[in-house]
């Protein structure tokens, strides 16, 4: 049923693309009409003083041969005259017709004749100019209507058709009717004589009619229907066959499911399961059938169209579409061959010095090579920037040889993606430029503990946008690159390794402790403290005398900047320990209590076991009385 549905489907499109094609080949016509109007105007103008001239200069030439005929033997002097004026116009002739024939030369290449049409709507030779009052198109409309005519006489006989020289032209004519004439200005647009032309013009009419007469017998019809049928039947066969084929494909496409076909998985993330994946192989299925069928009945189209000499021009055209793409694209690609090959040239130069930027910066990154005032640490950052750098200049060394560089689109789309890069990535510039500020200022490095604004904690990662910070309670906070150049940063790590970092913290005690007790203890505890160094010994500063309590910082050297949270929370530890050990109460920053019957702030654990409260301490004074 499907292949009788396309059989007729066929026949319809068979009686459809003639006219269609036959619409376009009118709209073309038209347009070419418009075209050469204004151009063989302009000529004929020209040629219509050409012909005044040439008129004048051949009734003068026949009055000096008038003149130089009746002249007698004795008037040498006047016939040598007479003689030398013909021979002027004579050379005044051939430079009218070199000029006339530069004219049409340059107008050659612009100009379209117009067409003598054949039965087959074929073009048997082109008229591009006119003969008295025809114009070209008029002449061409005319001699096409007279060899239709000629071909409609069922005594044509081929011998009929002559060429006859007549005053200024050749004549091609059968019996008393003159089919077409051949100027002057004929043989000059087609770089021939008069006679010639013309009689290439009586063998190909002569060609035209035999053959026309030959393809309209009623046994060549007979024969081109019938293989015209037979080609039906083979496409409606063939298309039968090829829905068949892919209904049976579909099914072995089924009968895989859970057997071959498991669905499409991307490690653990599934693409397509079983079902779906059979879904789009018969849709696959599908589509691969129809563009298999369009391709049969396009091939089959021509070859119908060339059956028949009507529509041979057709089954060219058809063809044409499909071969003239094709063309194009291998001569396009044979034509850019040379820029391929330089493409591949750029690319594999580039390709190494990127390799022998890559080796000088693997070589600074560990140490093998030095350059002085450039540290490692740049290597990795540096050779990103000339990366880019040589990636960019790269393109612009490339965008010349590229297919459509030259094209307005190209060049449009390109000024839209600078635009759209320059407006999109405005704050993203500055992030980038702080980014490259930031990196060879050595503010900081990866691993660093730092503080930057309200921000504490170690270095994870330095890009051109942001810097990563992990905090001590392993936050992750990014920071704009912008942003860390307006704040200020402190480096914890940067000095460490070599002159220790000084880590601090402040003790209030009150005034009854004595300072060097004070001095001893804190400077204790911070050598029991892990990580702290012995050597440069601990020292204290007492900052401040405030009204209830000295202010003690005590100081102390470290290498593990990073990690400050541990040694304070050991250090204020130790601070306790020693103080209670010693008798030192802490009563800071503010601490009221009366002395007299209250316990002592000290732990007990620090306390002995006999020790007691004081008990209130009462003075009483008695005054004397007055005169005792």
């Amino acid at each position: 049923m499907r292949a009788h549905v396309l059989s007729i489907s066929i026949c319809i499109i068979l009686l459809l693309v003639p006219s269609l094609l036959s619409a376009q080949s009118d709209s073309i016509n038209n347009k070419s009409d418009s075209q050469n109007v204004e151009k063989l105007q302009s000529y004929s103008k020209k040629l219509a003083v050409f012909e005044r001239q040439r008129i004048a200069d051949s009734n003068k030439e026949a009055e000096l041969e008038t003149q130089l005929n009746s002249l007698k033997g004795s008037e040498k002097l006047k016939k040598d005259e007479l003689q030398k004026q013909i021979e002027d116009l004579k050379d005044k002739e051939a430079k009218r017709i070199a000029q006339k024939k530069e004219q049409i030369d340059s107008l050659r290449l612009k100009a379209v004749g117009y067409p003598v049409k054949g039965f087959f709507n074929d073009t048997l030779f082109l008229i591009y100019n006119g003969m008295g009052s025809f114009s070209a198109s008029d002449r061409a409309d005319a001699v096409s209507k007279r060899i239709s005519n000629l071909a409609g006489k069922l005594d044509f006989k081929p011998g009929a058709l002559k060429t006859t020289e007549g005053e200024v032209t050749y004549d091609i004519v059968y019996g008393e009717t003159i089919i077409t004439s051949v100027s002057e200005n004929d043989a000059l647009w087609n770089n021939a004589t008069k006679a010639s032309l013309a009689q290439k013009y009586q063998k190909i009419i002569s060609d035209a009619i035999v053959k026309y007469k030959s393809a309209t017998s009623i046994m060549t019809l007979v024969k081109e229907i019938g293989l015209a049928l037979l080609v039906l039947l083979v496409i409606t066969v063939l298309i039968f066959y090829i829905n068949k084929l892919f209904k049976w494909l579909g099914i072995k496409i089924q009968e895989q499911k859970g057997k071959r076909i498991n669905g499409v998985k991307i490690k653990n993330y599934t693409l397509f399961d079983a079902t779906r994946q059979i879904n789009v192989l018969l849709t696959i299925n599908t589509v691969l059938k129809w563009v298999i069928i369009l391709i049969a009945i396009y091939i089959a189209l021509p070859i119908l169209f060339g059956i028949f000499p009507w529509t041979k021009n057709f089954a060219d055209t058809l063809l044409g579409y499909l071969l003239n793409p094709i063309k194009k694209i291998a001569h396009a690609l044979w034509d850019y061959l040379p820029n391929i090959i330089t493409l591949i040239v750029i690319v594999f130069v580039f390709r190494y010095i990127l390799r022998g930027i890559h080796f000088l910066k693997a070589e600074i990154e560990n140490g093998n090579l030095k350059i002085s005032g450039f540290y490692p640490d740049w290597a990795n950052p540096t050779y990103q920037i000339v990366r880019v750098v040589v990636f960019a200049f790269m393109i612009v060394v490339i965008f010349p040889y590229l297919p459509g560089s030259n094209s307005p689109v190209f060049k449009g789309v390109s000024v839209f993606l600078g635009f759209l890069f320059t407006f999109g990535s405005a704050g993203s510039l500055s992030n980038i430029v702080a980014g490259l500020v930031l990196t060879y200022m050595r503010l900081f490095k990866i691993g660093d503990r730092v503080k930057i604004g309200d921000v504490t904690g170690d270095i994870i990662e330095k890009s051109l946008l942001v810097t990563r910070i992990r905090t001590i309670k392993n936050e992750i906070i990014s920071i704009p690159n912008s942003t860390v150049m307006s704040s200020h940063a402190i480096n914890y790590s940067s000095d460490a390794p070599s002159n220790g970092l000084i880590i601090h913290t402040t003790v209030t005690i009150g005034y009854d402790v004595p300072w060097r007790d004070m001095h001893q203890a804190l400077i204790d505890a911070a050598l029991k403290t892990d990580l702290v160094l012995p050597e440069p010994v601990p020292f204290v500063l007492q900052t401040s005398l405030d009204d209830f309590f000295v202010s003690y910082q005590v100081n102390a050297y470290v290498r593990e900047a990073n990690k400050q949270a541990k040694i304070y929370s050991d250090l204020h530890q130790n601070i306790q320990d020693v103080c209670n050990e010693r008798g030192i109460e802490i009563m800071s920053p503010h601490y009221r209590a009366q002395r007299d019957g209250n316990k002592t702030a000290i732990p007990d654990d620090y306390l002995g076991k006999d020790y007691q409260a004081p008990d209130f301490n009462i003075n009483i004074k008695k005054q004397k009385e007055s005169g005792e």
